[in-house]
């Protein structure tokens, strides 16, 4: 009987939350990797639920404190704010659909983080990356093309490898990236990414492509349109060729993007606007490169300092 029980519990949570699952997927628009990374989450928790025979229904701030503990014990703060605000999100939807009288994560504190500021590289160091495909070959225009472009628009990988020719628009120099919440933005990407560019759908493009018909920009030697994955073995072989130490990841490069563009004066709301930010806060950790320019000048023109 206790086994019967058990096995309704499971059964009902895991109906919670494929109801959840299908509200972000088709209501809030967000992209199969959120969601996936909330269906993560909270697997983990249904299985904490799962250990002390606990319903969804009987969760109460008691319950949720010393689940919290037990992550505390292996992830970081980052990592367990991230579940919190799964949770969160969970129970909330619960709540406004009438699943739950109450909601158990209301007033839950998230853990203080400390900011980490983003990784980029230095102006140099772009340079170096970019020269190393060799454009003698076709898929090394394309490689060329792609860290080109990356570092000229700061799109995210997934943006990069999802973009269609109807995206492009040659002319103005622009392109229509699908960001997160499946929404479009516009974003320039100036005269060498435009020459990389067009060299590549004029020549490597077709090479690729072969006889076959995709709508993707970026093709494997199969024709095939290409994998975040696939990208992101093809920077760490140009970091390891460059010597560089530790992993070189797609996101260095949207990071070096907005760094930059912020050290030479650019606004932080034209830069959300390009970065695809929904907050301008998430934006704001740039602006160490604006304090680091503030006590440049501070110690280079204040008489006392």
């Amino acid at each position: 009987m206790a086994t019967e029980k058990s096995e309704i519990k499971k059964a009902e949570a895991e109906r919670y939350l494929g109801s959840f699952l299908d509200y972000l997927r088709v209501e809030k628009g967000l992209a199969q990797n959120t969601v996936s990374a909330y269906g993560i989450d909270l697997r983990r928790f249904l299985k904490y639920l799962e250990a002390g025979d606990l319903g969804i229904q009987r969760v109460n701030r008691d319950h949720l404190s010393v689940y919290l503990q037990t992550l505390y014990q292996d992830l970081s703060p980052p990592s367990v704010k991230r579940k919190i605000a799964s949770l969160k999100s969970f129970f909330r939807f619960l709540l406004i659909d009438g699943y739950l009288p109450a909601d158990p994560t209301e007033n839950l504190d998230s853990p203080r983080t400390w900011q980490v500021l983003p990784k980029y590289l230095t102006g140099s160091q772009v340079e170096q990356l970019l020269e190393q495909p060799d454009l003698m070959k076709r898929q090394g225009l394309r490689n060329r093309c792609m860290l080109e472009l990356l570092y000229a628009t700061g799109l995210r990988v997934s943006e990069l490898v999802n973009l269609k020719v109807t995206d492009l628009d040659l002319e103005k120099e622009i392109v229509r990236p699908i960001g997160k919440g499946n929404k479009e933005r516009i974003v320039p990407y100036g005269d060498t990414a435009g020459r990389f560019l067009d060299s590549y759908l004029e020549v490597a493009r077709p090479q690729l492509l072969k006889k076959g018909t995709s709508g993707f920009v970026f093709l494997t030697q199969q024709g095939k349109s290409m994998s975040r994955q696939y990208f992101w073995m093809l920077l760490n072989r140009y970091a390891r060729e460059l010597g560089w130490e530790g992993k070189l990841g797609p996101h260095m490069l949207r990071h070096s993007f907005a760094t930059h563009l912020l050290a030479n004066g650019a606004d932080l709301r034209a830069l959300q606007l390009m970065l695809g930010h929904a907050d301008i806060s998430t934006s704001q950790i740039y602006t160490h490169v604006t304090r680091d320019r503030l006590r440049q000048v501070y110690a280079k023109f204040h008489p006392r300092a």
